[in-house]
């Protein structure tokens, strides 16, 4: 984890500090050769440049955020507009964070990919880095 990351987790109150510890913790774990750094304020892992997942603080608790998620096919993680490809989910506590989705998630991040990272030179298009499953 890096140490912007830490530092971001630490500055949290105690019961979202352990679900961004956690979170970063299974991330790290399910997302091997991943970058790691703070980008935009929070917590995010890049894969070859494109961000692929992260977390941020929120009113309601700690949003989890995949930026291909809503190719998941996940119920429970949430999509918000139809531009993008992102879906998230929001935890209060550990306890609510069922590691088994997690790491299917993770997965999928690394099997379905969106090219974020070339979003500004296509004019906002995007364009899927992978054929689907």
């Amino acid at each position: 984890m890096h140490p912007d990351t830490s530092k971001y987790n630490e500055s949290q109150a105690p019961e979202h500090g352990r679900v961004c510890d956690l979170l970063a913790g299974e991330i790290d774990r399910g997302l091997p050769g991943a970058e790691n750094k703070v980008w935009h304020g929070h917590p995010v892992w890049f894969l070859d440049g494109n961000p692929i997942a992260g977390y941020s603080k929120q009113k309601a608790g700690i949003r989890l955020m995949f930026w291909s998620g809503a190719d998941f096919g996940e119920d429970a993680l949430n999509i918000v507009g139809q531009k993008f490809k992102d879906a998230s989910i929001i935890f209060s506590d550990v306890s609510e964070v069922r590691k088994a989705d997690l790491r299917r998630w993770l997965q999928k991040a690394q099997d379905i990919q969106w090219d974020y990272k070339n979003i500004v030179k296509r004019k906002g298009r995007l364009e899927r880095l992978k054929p689907p499953p």
